[in-house]
């Protein structure tokens, strides 16, 4: 009889590499030779007792304090922990003991019980107790944290054993195409922690955060997708997520259950082909997208005004300011017309491409007061709608980053650069998501406020008495206090924000088979970097001289570039 080999469905495309704690941030209770967790050791048990032995051991007794011991691996990462023991002892339970394991994007967040302060096990388990024993390696399951915290449970003068204490990243092997480098070292840390948020992402799919919600958001997909292009590629990941909702959504139906998301899927779609340039791959989606832009277009009055239904969504700092989300709305309804119809007239379908020509005009017709919603208002500078300008001078300016939010920084930054404001952009820049790495940030966050650093504690201490605690303190909507993800790929916008406008490497022609120049240096001195193509790298570098910028490039075979 054969011997029955199951088929595999699909096959995981990334790696695992392991890490070690950087830093023991505190102990509780009785432990002995907590430094030695930061050693890298054999991933491996053996009976015999090395020469760094006694391992790290945690101890309780009746009536004493939990040990527990609490580490830092450095950096924000996707993935598990592995806890190898030695030795356990249990009087109730003999060769066995449990451990409590609590994960962090914060120090806070690592010590607080699921449930308390927003906490949650929500989308991936971060509290919960495994059982182990005698010389064993132990996994635990994948969500994203930086710190851990493990516990020993039980208190009838039990203890365990600790080899080592490993850290599993779990993420594509992927090279870096596109760089970005200034003579600013904050702006310079900006771009590599954008880029590092929306790597840890692309997982299986491009998720909009590693520890919640770990799902595939059409909307969120477009601000992550700017910065994979421009530091990555039209990598396939983007068709792999972008494919998932238009099977399982009908073109009359909204994606995710909200309607701008299914805007901003035909938007990610542009992009992508821009990008990439497979015609191919538009062709299969021409037939969905023909008839999703008629549905769309159901949601226009007659005066050309955006009626979505549901209450409207641009993004959840805005929720509650209906005026600014109906103008952001009217700036992304003309974003979809014109973008969708240049796939259109790409594909051959001059008759739908000329549909989406005239309600562009129809929609661009409408002007609608912003709110005061920095966002709302750059929505509809890119829409074509307001004068970039006149927003930037009354909205965006004032304030400075005050007012910006993660999900729509790059529009915001954008507005701000198409009224050749690219140093107040840059300042901005520094303010806002600088403020994060103030704080102690290794990935941006899902929201972020710069009245929350006033007298704040950074994320990776014990919050001294009298400071604010970040984490336990902020957040509202999906994202309370400690539910709040601080690795959240739509954040990313400062990436193709600089990509774009300061190195000004702007695609004309599908597969960047026609690339024009534009530098804005704003206040830096110079600046270079890289940009991918499907023809290879594209180099760039400007500098600042007596005579205006010295622009120096090289592009590879295949990529057309003009001087702006």
């Amino acid at each position: 009889m054969a011997m029955f080999r199951p088929q595999a469905y699909d096959t995981d495309p990334r790696v695992r590499k392991y890490i070690v704690p950087t830093r023991v941030i505190r102990t509780t209770g009785n432990v002995v030779g907590a430094e030695g967790m930061l050693d890298a050791r054999p991933p491996q048990i053996s009976l015999e007792q090395p020469e760094f032995w006694p391992a790290c051991t945690l101890r309780n007794t009746e009536g004493s304090e939990k040990a527990s011991i609490l580490v830092d691996f450095g950096c924000e990462f996707n993935g598990s922990a592995r806890i190898y023991i030695w030795g356990v002892n249990s009087k109730k339970n003999p060769g066995r003991v449990n451990l409590g394991i609590r994960f962090g994007e914060s120090v806070t967040e690592a010590i607080t019980p699921a449930y308390e302060l927003g906490s949650t096990n929500d989308h991936a388990n971060r509290d919960f107790v495994i059982n182990v024993g005698h010389l064993s390696a132990n996994e635990t399951n994948e969500s994203g944290f930086r710190f851990v915290n493990i516990e020993l449970l039980d208190d009838d003068d039990a203890f365990v054993q600790l080899y080592m204490i490993q850290g599993v990243m779990i993420g594509r092997e992927l090279e870096q195409l596109g760089t970005f480098t200034c003579n600013d070292e904050r702006v310079n840390d900006i771009y590599n922690t954008a880029v590092y948020t929306a790597y840890l992402n692309m997982q299986e799919y491009l998720w909009d955060g590693i520890k919640r919600d770990r799902l595939v958001w059409c909307g969120d997909i477009y601000p992550s997708e700017l910065t994979i292009l421009a530091a990555y590629g039209a990598h396939d990941i983007l068709k792999r997520s972008l494919d998932i909702h238009k099977t399982i959504t009908p073109p009359n139906r909204w994606m995710n259950g909200m309607e701008t998301y299914s805007l901003w899927w035909l938007m990610s779609h542009e992009e992508l082909f821009m990008a990439g340039g497979d015609l191919d791959y538009l062709r299969e989606q021409h037939a969905y997208m023909r008839e999703l832009i008629h549905n769309i277009a159901k949601n226009v009055d007659e005066k050309g005004e955006e009626i979505l239904p549901g209450g409207g969504f641009i993004d959840w700092p805005n929720t509650l300011n209906r005026i600014g989300t109906h103008a952001g709305q009217q700036g992304m309804m003309a974003m979809t017309f014109e973008k969708t119809g240049k796939m259109m007239r790409a594909l051959g379908d001059e008759e739908t491409a000329a549909f989406c020509d005239k309600m562009l005009a129809l929609v661009r017709t409408v002007h609608l007061p912003h709110g005061n919603s920095k966002q709302g208002a750059a929505l509809q500078v890119l829409g074509g709608i307001e004068d970039a300008r006149e927003i930037n001078e009354n909205v965006i300016k004032p304030g400075g980053g005050h007012g910006y939010s993660t999900f729509l920084g790059y529009a915001t930054l954008a507005a701000k650069a198409e009224a050749d404001d690219v140093s107040g952009a840059i300042c901005d820049m520094r303010e806002y998501w600088g403020g994060m790495l103030d704080l102690g940030a290794t990935t941006f966050w899902e929201d972020f406020d710069l009245n929350w650093m006033e007298n704040a504690a950074r994320i990776d201490e014990l919050v001294p008495e009298g400071k604010v605690d970040v984490h336990a303190t902020y957040g509202q909507f999906c994202y309370i206090k400690l539910r709040h993800s601080f690795c959240h790929a739509w954040a990313s916008g400062p990436a193709p924000f600089l990509a774009k406008y300061v190195l000004g490497v702007r695609v004309l022609e599908p597969g960047c088979t026609k690339v024009a120049i534009k530098p804005d240096l704003g206040d830096l001195e110079w600046a270079e970097g890289t940009y991918p193509t499907p023809f290879g790298k594209l180099y760039v570098r400007h500098e600042k001289t007596a005579d205006g910028i010295k622009t120096t490039f090289n592009a590879p075979d295949g990529v057309e570039v003009v001087e702006a």
